[in-house]
């Protein structure tokens, strides 16, 4: 009976080295996860956003060929955003994919710039290039998977970069840029386009990527 009174009597309550030991685990749980959500680099973050990029361009690519559509990218440097463009055939204008998360307009963070460069290309200002005689007229789109053109809009300037329905994209390099700050140094990354997917993904580098 003593026995019993002495176990039950030590097991109330934890010791004062318990409860410090228990703190101790929580700060270095709550310190590995505020690590793992601020402490990621800008150059780090500066590449996720080029290879998110790589990624979508395969996928949007493998969607032409099965849909047997012509697809383009609009990029916005102003605001450093990019959206993803189809060719209607009936009112022969681009029209904004819609309908799916990963063709959805998207902006990079604020700290981040991209530069575009489709100097070597005859259509960077002929938007006449654009118009349905470049394209083939048997196109079809699938009824199933992305939903496109559902909703109104005034009329989309021509994308700077075309995904053709046999799977090419027109050749372009983009360089994603970080500027530098007090705690890191400019870094910059590059996808560089001549055909078909996957891209090229260049960085980190030094300076922007000019094709050489």
């Amino acid at each position: 009976m003593r026995r019993s009174n002495n176990l039950s009597s030590s097991s109330k309550g934890f010791t004062l080295l318990e409860v410090m030991l228990v703190l101790l685990l929580m700060g270095i749980a709550a310190g590995y996860v505020v690590y793992n959500a601020f402490g990621v680099s800008q150059s780090d973050q500066l590449k996720n956003q080029a290879k998110r990029l790589q990624v979508i361009v395969t996928m949007a690519s493998d969607f032409a060929v099965l849909n047997q559509q012509q697809l383009g990218i609009r990029f916005e440097k102003q605001d450093a955003s990019y959206y993803f463009v189809y060719l209607d055939e009936e009112s022969d204008e681009w029209q904004k994919i819609s309908g799916d998360k990963i063709f959805e307009p998207h902006k990079l963070p604020e700290q981040f710039a991209f530069e575009l460069n489709v100097d070597d290309l005859p259509w960077e200002l002929e938007e006449s290039l654009f118009d349905r005689e470049l394209f083939d007229e048997s196109l079809s789109v699938s009824e199933d998977g992305v939903d496109i053109g559902n909703e109104e809009e005034k009329k989309l300037p021509p994308p700077q970069i075309l995904i053709m329905s046999s799977g090419e994209v027109t050749p372009f390099s983009l360089n994603f840029v970080f500027e530098g700050d007090d705690q890191e140094f400019p870094v910059y990354f590059a996808l560089n386009n001549k055909d078909v997917p996957p891209l090229e993904l260049l960085g980190p580098l030094e300076a922007p990527y000019n094709g050489d």
